[in-house]
């Protein structure tokens, strides 16, 4: 059995692991006739409405959602959840 000491040691371990945070706004299906089409100026209307939270994920696992903000010409997220992964079997 771990201690807390150890505990914390082993988690020391991956906290400077870098892992890959993705916003997603949305999306859509499009066929691949209007892809082709697309072209500088075009627009793609996405699935979401624009006041509707995104979600926050980690290497592919929602973990929050969010508004977007902007913050210095660039795009960033407010946090407004923070999504539970629930009890383990």
């Amino acid at each position: 059995m771990s201690t807390p000491e150890t505990a914390s040691a082993n988690l020391d371990i991956v906290l400077d692991v870098p892992v890959k945070l993705t916003v997603e706004l949305g999306s859509c299906l499009l066929p691949m006739r209007e892809v082709l089409q697309l072209g500088v100026g075009s627009v793609v209307q996405l699935d979401k409405v624009a006041d509707d939270p995104v979600q926050l994920s980690v290497n592919r696992k929602m973990v929050a959602r969010g508004e977007v903000v902007i913050v210095e010409n660039r795009f960033g997220l407010k946090i407004t959840e923070l999504v539970s992964s629930g009890p383990k079997p």
